[in-house]
């Protein structure tokens, strides 16, 4: 395969309901939509980085600079014989992984549309899977009260996710966590606390463990490893790692000291799908299940979650939900959603499966810019809507 056109685009879709954790409420998402081509055949990702550098340090902004000033000019016009080679090809680029996941994702979907197979079975996912479905979790953020938690809690349940988290921070999580165990019982329950608390917390987090929690997910700093091996000797409840495991080599050492029993998966987080299946089978390997984590992707990055969620060891269910709980429309027809078992159906047409629907896009589309392979392979010009040659500036996000 050989990438000949990027395409990105800067959206902005408007949130069903506002989303709250511990950095805070936010009431619309802005992402950039990568597309990439390869003589009429194309690909999208979405890069699942945010406007503020909050959950990561990369931003909506720095993904735009860092995929049209670097990763294009390295990609672009070189064969790859696999799209799991395209990780590798940008190691000169420190970090940034959610820039280049968007590209390397969209890579893979353009390599499955060119083969005529879903997403899943290129990836290696396991026939049983992908012939059921996904198992299903939804994720709720803090709320003004716990009447209007335990009214979220209800509707989640009556839709039929087969796991609730809820977004802890301090203040608001023991009496969060009692009131769901005594309005709904012993439901499959997880917290998430997004770094949010400290190892001198310790007998504090003790305190959820007599709740027969599935987890408690990076209850400590966002880069840390050691603290969390030492929190876990104290603690009885599981600590599933997000955003400390950046790649692989710090998965292996996390799972080396016993820092975590759980490890979310989310590509954008690793660098995209090739890392992301080398986390997985890492797990797999020492006994230690995965499951996707969530960025309130629209349809279309919701749809490569679900793919990737195919493979053997996802064996809890993940933040995938369906699209109406966070967009509607979303960007595309027919939308995720749930099935009463609490499944959702892997598409099965080629690459992602699913039908975007580009008049919803331009409406959404606030930046545009492309860059396409010179036929010298050289110097790679970047156009913007009206076709001038120019720079790539990154888009201005508003908060």
């Amino acid at each position: 395969m050989r990438i000949e056109r990027i395409e990105l685009r800067l959206l902005r879709l408007p949130l069903v309901r506002f989303f709250e954790t511990s950095f805070g409420r936010i009431h619309e998402r802005p992402f950039v939509l990568v597309t990439v081509e390869e003589a009429g055949s194309a690909g999208v990702g979405e890069c699942v980085a945010d406007a503020n550098p909050f959950y990561s340090a990369e931003t909506t902004a720095t993904a735009w600079h860092i995929i049209s000033e670097f990763v294009a000019p390295i990609v672009l016009g070189r064969e790859f014989a696999h799209p799991r080679e395209i990780f590798d090809a940008l190691a000169v680029i420190r970090g940034h992984n959610m820039a280049k996941a968007a590209v390397e994702m969209a890579a893979w979907d353009m390599y499955a549309r060119q083969q005529g197979r879903p997403l899943a079975g290129v990836l290696g996912g396991s026939p049983a899977i992908i012939e059921s479905g996904i198992a299903s979790g939804v994720s709720i953020g803090i709320q003004d009260s716990l009447d209007e938690l335990a009214e979220r809690v209800d509707v989640e349940r009556r839709t039929g996710y087969r796991r609730i988290k809820i977004k802890i921070k301090p203040g608001w999580d023991i009496d969060a966590v009692a009131m769901i165990r005594e309005r709904f019982g012993d439901i499959p329950l997880m917290v998430d606390a997004n770094a949010a608390y400290h190892l001198a917390d310790a007998a504090h987090l003790s305190r959820l463990d007599p709740f027969g929690l599935m987890m408690i997910e990076q209850p400590l700093d966002y880069d840390d490893i050691r603290d969390h091996a030492a929190l876990q000797r104290q603690i009885r409840t599981p600590i599933c790692l997000d955003e400390s495991l950046h790649a692989v080599r710090a998965a292996a050492e996390a799972i080396e000291i016993g820092a975590c029993r759980i490890i979310n998966i989310k590509p954008g987080r690793v660098g995209g799908h090739g890392q992301s299946i080398r986390l997985h089978d890492l797990a797999a390997a020492h006994g230690i299940p995965v499951w996707h984590g969530g960025m309130l992707e629209s349809g279309i990055g919701r749809a490569h979650n679900i793919h990737l969620s195919t493979l053997a060891n996802f064996r809890l269910p993940g933040d995938v939900a369906a699209s109406r709980r966070y967009y509607a429309p979303d960007l595309i027809d027919p939308e995720i959603d749930v099935r009463p078992d609490g499944t959702i159906a892997v598409p099965t047409g080629p690459g992602i499966g699913v039908t975007i629907d580009w008049n919803r896009v331009a409406a959404a589309t606030e930046a545009r810019l492309e860059t396409r392979m010179n036929t010298d392979h050289g110097s790679t010009p970047t156009t913007d809507d009206h076709g001038s040659t120019r720079k790539a500036e990154p888009p201005k996000a508003r908060t």
